[in-house]
């Protein structure tokens, strides 16, 4: 299984950054390939995307959710990938994300992408979209405070 493992620091306070994160239908507007992420509970998603050229399919378990602090999940059926992103306040306003996912590249063009860092660049550039996107805004979109263990 492969790992990429990123941190970026974003300038807004932990509670805005998490609760933005809790926004998953929102994912489409700054995590490429994502065409589509639906709640289905407190605890499932849908996931559309495509994967290095590849259309995939799959839901998703949150496992582990603290306000401010995680969000952690692992796929559910044959796709396989799990992931874990934390929030640790680095001021009043300013905020660390730091973001690991593990996943089992399928087929010769998800091989080929995770051999050329394709996936560790997709999930860099993805973390840089969500930081423009919330300090745009100033504010999140929603936000859901909830727990999950």
């Amino acid at each position: 299984m492969a790992t990429v493992e990123k941190t970026i620091d974003i300038n807004q306070p932990v509670s805005t950054v998490y609760n933005q994160w809790t926004q998953f239908e929102e994912f489409p507007n700054f995590m490429k390939g994502v065409e589509d992420v639906r709640q289905v509970s407190d605890d499932r998603l849908h996931w559309k995307a495509d994967i290095a050229g590849v259309d995939r399919e799959w839901d998703a378990e949150i496992i582990d959710q603290v306000p401010d602090q995680v969000i952690a999940w692992k796929a559910i059926g044959e796709v396989r990938n799990d992931g874990r992103i934390t929030f640790d306040p680095l001021g009043e306003n300013l905020t660390r994300v730091r973001a690991v996912f593990h996943y089992e590249p399928e087929g010769f063009a998800e091989k080929a992408a995770d051999a050329l860092n394709m996936i560790d660049n997709r999930v860099e550039g993805d973390l840089k979209r969500f930081k423009e996107f919330i300090e745009q805004r100033g504010h999140e979109t929603g936000a859901w405070r909830g727990e999950i263990h």
